[in-house]
């Protein structure tokens, strides 16, 4: 039996409720044939469209009802936390029950606490909501002090902080889950983002990446395995080019080799092996797997994806 950090990649949710909860019983199928095979799992996933969708959906009904609140940030990752988590625990339970698996599934809505000096809370980068124009960004600006920003030449957008996880809130309560045999869905979005004052926290307006939160969980249960599922089979490098390469089994050297010579977009697969190198380090003896949803199990068996192993230690 091995101890599996699963984090989930935006395919595996959707743009809407109602993709969403299909593409949650096509996951779930995936999970439940990992957990049938004994291993202990648990389950991280992302945010982005869904916080951006509940934000805005406040938004525009505040412009159009002043009566109706502009709901906080920290606030919208709660509820994206809390939808989410039902979507996967719901089609879960379900493909348990069609296997026969007797397993209880808990989704935790879950804190992360982050730096407030962190150096990602004076440049925002990580994109929300919905697009606007040059014109409806300028006026966005000015109302609501939001730093808009121009995204791929699809429009402007707001962007807020993502800053670095440092400790997850509710972790004695995860790892108490864990040790009793339940399958825990947590750190959902990256988790929401929280400042230490004293020995208080607050909630920020900021966006932790979910791969670099599903390593730090990874790393604090003693995971085995971190596997990252993503819209790709196999990491690549040189990509896009005629030399492009499918990788597989490569040690964490290699990986910090391929990492500072650029091979991976920021924003897309740098953060994933980041990830990948921050849970070897603190790990020597586990594994990482990335690749995508529906190779998930054949690339445990080691006949799919890319594993990243931490050979000088494990020899």
């Amino acid at each position: 039996m091995s101890k599996i950090v699963i984090a989930l990649g935006g395919n595996a949710l959707g743009n809407t409720p109602k993709e969403q909860y299909e593409n949650a019983i096509i996951t779930a199928k995936e999970i439940v044939s990992i957990i049938g095979l004994g291993n202990l799992v648990t389950i991280t996933h992302g945010n982005g469209p869904q916080i951006g969708m509940i934000n805005s959906g406040f938004e525009t009904a505040s412009s159009q009802n002043k009566s109706i609140p502009i709901m906080p940030f920290p606030e919208c990752g709660a509820m994206s936390q809390g939808y989410i988590g039902y979507h996967l625990q719901n089609a879960i339970q379900n493909e348990l029950k069609r296997n026969g698996i007797q397993r209880d599934v808990i989704s935790i809505i879950t804190q992360i606490e982050v730096n407030p000096d962190d150096h990602a809370f004076l440049n925002p980068t990580k994109p929300i909501g919905r697009f606007y124009n040059e014109d409806e960004a300028i006026v966005i600006n000015k109302e609501k002090n939001y730093i808009m920003k121009e995204d791929a030449g699809r429009g402007f957008r707001r962007v807020v902080p993502s800053p670095f996880p440092i400790n997850i809130i509710e972790i004695n309560v995860i790892k108490t889950l864990i040790e009793n045999n339940h399958i825990v869905i947590t750190c959902g979005g990256g988790g929401i983002p929280v400042i230490r004052n004293k020995d208080f926290l607050k909630g920020v307006d900021a966006v932790i990446d979910k791969d670099y939160a599903s390593s730090l969980l990874a790393r604090q249960i003693d995971a085995d395995i971190l596997l990252i599922l993503t819209a790709i089979d196999h990491v690549m490098i040189n990509f896009n080019k005629v030399n492009q390469k499918e990788l597989k089994d490569i040690s964490l050297d290699e990986a910090k080799l391929f990492l500072q010579n650029n091979e991976f977009a920021s924003g897309s697969m740098e953060p994933k092996i980041k990830a990948g190198i921050d849970f070897l380090e603190t790990n020597p003896y586990g594994t990482v797997i990335i690749t995508s949803l529906g190779n998930a199990e054949q690339a445990l068996s080691g006949h799919f994806g890319t594993r990243i192993k931490n050979l000088r230690r494990v020899k």
